[in-house]
C-alpha cells in the first residue's frame, strides 16, 4: 500500500512538476557565455532548503569559463535519512545551449500545450531535474523513516565539457564513493531506457600553413586554404570510409553512432571575420593560415592513442604528396568511453522500477555523445552511475524543443521507486 501511495503522491504533484519545469525554463541559463547560473541555483536551493535539505552553493573558481562576469555556480542539496545507509544522488545540468533559428514558440516562454512544455532546455534537461526533485520530495514524504541520504545537484557547463560543474565538484570530493554510492543523471534518453555510458571524444584544432601575398599575384604566395582542402579530400577518400567499417559492441543509439564518427565542427581561413558593423571590403591577400576544429567520436574498441595516430598518419600522407604542405595540431579536449555494468546496483534498481511502472523491461543503451558520467567515473572514481530521464534525445538542441508532462510523471515514479529499492526495506 505504501508503494501505491508513493505513486499516487507523484501523480498528485503534476501541477507542481509543470510549474517547476516552467520556472527553470524561463531562466535563460545560456552557455556560452554562462548566464543566469546563480539565479537558478538560488531558486532550486531555496526550494530544497524548505524541504529540509542541507544546501550548498558552490562556485567553480578558476574553472574554464569562470569569471566575475560569468561565475560558474552549482547547487548541491543533501537530505539525511533517519538511519545510516547509502546515498542516492540525482545530478542534472542547468545550462542550456544557444537558441538558434527556426522556433515557432518563445524559446524561454515555457508554453504548455497539448501535454507538452516547449522551450530551450525543457528536454535537455530541466524537465529531468524537475522530475528528480518531485520524485525525491514525494519519496521523503512517503518514507520519512528511510535509511541513507538523498542528494540533488544542478550543475554548470555540461554543454561545454562540464569542467565548471561536475568535474569541479568531483575534484572537491562531492562524488567520492565513501559519501555517494549511486548516481542517476536525468538526461533525455527516453523513460524506458537506461543509458549505461557513452563513446569517447577527441577534439583537436588543425592548422594548415601558407604564405601571404597579394591576391592579384597568388603565385607569389602559398594558399593555406588550398592545403586545407587537400587535407579534407584525403579525409573523404580514406578516413571516413575506414570509420564506416568499424562497429562497437556498446549499445550506442542511434544506430549510426555504432560506428566511430568525425565531424568538422568549424573551419576558417584567411583574414579574421570583421565586426558586424564593418561595411568595407576584405583585403586582397593569399591566406597564410587555415584552421579546422575536428570532433572525433571513438568507440570503446579504439584506443585513444591509435585514434590520434591514425589522424597524424593521414596528415603525413598529405605532406608527403603535396609540395609546401605544413601543419600543426593542438589537442582541445579528450574523454575516454565510459560504461557501467548491467549488474551494477543502480542499474538493477532502475531496471526493476521501470518494469514495475511501465510494465516492460528497459532497453539498455549508450549515448553517442559524452555527458557528465565521464567526470563521475574518471575523477570521482564512482562506477555506479547511469543516465536515466524523460525526454526524446533527438529533440535536444533543436528548435521547438519540448518535454512531455506524462513522460516526466512516469520518470518521476521510476526515480521514486528506485529510491525505495535502494533506501528502504520495501525494494
Amino acid at each position: 500500500m505504501t508503494i501505491a501511495r508513493l505513486m499516487a503522491e507523484i501523480s498528485a504533484r503534476e501541477a507542481d512538476l509543470i510549474a517547476l519545469t516552467q520556472d527553470m525554463v524561463r531562466m535563460p541559463t545560456l552557455n556560452p557565455p554562462g548566464r543566469g547560473y546563480l539565479e537558478i541555483c538560488e531558486y532550486l536551493g531555496n526550494r530544497l532548503a524548505k524541504r529540509g535539505f542541507d544546501v550548498q552553493l558552490i562556485r567553480a573558481k578558476g574553472a574554464p569559463g569562470d569569471s566575475d562576469k560569468y561565475p560558474r555556480w552549482n547547487v548541491v542539496a543533501r537530505r539525511e535519512g533517519a538511519h545510516p545507509g547509502e546515498c542516492v544522488h540525482f545530478n542534472g545540468h542547468h545550462d542550456v545551449v544557444e537558441v538558434g533559428q527556426g522556433w515557432t514558440v518563445d524559446p524561454f516562454g515555457a508554453e504548455l500545450r497539448d501535454g507538452r512544455i516547449y522551450g530551450r532546455g525543457t528536454c535537455d534537461m530541466k524537465g529531468g531535474i524537475a522530475a528528480s526533485i518531485i520524485a525525491a520530495e514525494a519519496f521523503i514524504d512517503t518514507f520519512p523513516d528511510f535509511s541513507g541520504a538523498v542528494e540533488i545537484s544542478a550543475t554548470a557547463d555540461e554543454e561545454s565539457g562540464g569542467y565548471g560543474g561536475v568535474a569541479y565538484l568531483a575534484e572537491q570530493g562531492v562524488f567520492a564513493p565513501d559519501r555517494v554510492q549511486h548516481v542517476i543523471i536525468p538526461e533525455p534518453l527516453h523513460k524506458d531506457r537506461i543509458c549505461l555510458g557513452h563513446r569517447g571524444v577527441w577534439w583537436a584544432e588543425v592548422e594548415t600553413k601558407g604564405h601571404i601575398a597579394h591576391g592579384s599575384m597568388p603565385f607569389l604566395g602559398d594558399c593555406a586554404v588550398r592545403h586545407m582542402s587537400a587535407l579534407i579530400t584525403e579525409m573523404e577518400e580514406s578516413l571516413w570510409p575506414a570509420l564506416a567499417t568499424r562497429e562497437t559492441a556498446m549499445p550506442v543509439i542511434p544506430e549510426g553512432a555504432r560506428n566511430p564518427t568525425l565531424n568538422i565542427n568549424a573551419i576558417h581561413g584567411g583574414e579574421p571575420v570583421q565586426e558586424a558593423d564593418y561595411t568595407g571590403l576584405p583585403s586582397a591577400c593569399v591566406p597564410d593560415r587555415a584552421r579546422m576544429v575536428i570532433d572525433r567520436r571513438f568507440i570503446a574498441e579504439e584506443p585513444l592513442d591509435e585514434v590520434k595516430a591514425e589522424f597524424h598518419a593521414l596528415l603525413e600522407r598529405v605532406k608527403k604528396d603535396r609540395v609546401g604542405f605544413d601543419y600543426a595540431v593542438k589537442d582541445l579536449f579528450e574523454v575516454l568511453p565510459s560504461m557501467t555494468a548491467k549488474d551494477a546496483p543502480v542499474v538493477q534498481a532502475v531496471s526493476g522500477a521501470i518494469s514495475d511502472v511501465l510494465g516492460a523491461a528497459p532497453e539498455y543503451v549508450a549515448s553517442p555523445g559524452t555527458y557528465d558520467q565521464k567526470h563521475i567515473d574518471r575523477i570521482g572514481r564512482l562506477k555506479n552511475c547511469i543516465a536515466y530521464g524523460p525526454g526524446v534525445l533527438d529533440l535536444a538542441h533543436q528548435p521547438d524543443e519540448w518535454i512531455g508532462v506524462q513522460d516526466m510523471l512516469d520518470s518521476a515514479q521510476v526515480m521514486a521507486l528506485t529510491l525505495t529499492r535502494l533506501l528502504t526495506d520495501q525494494g
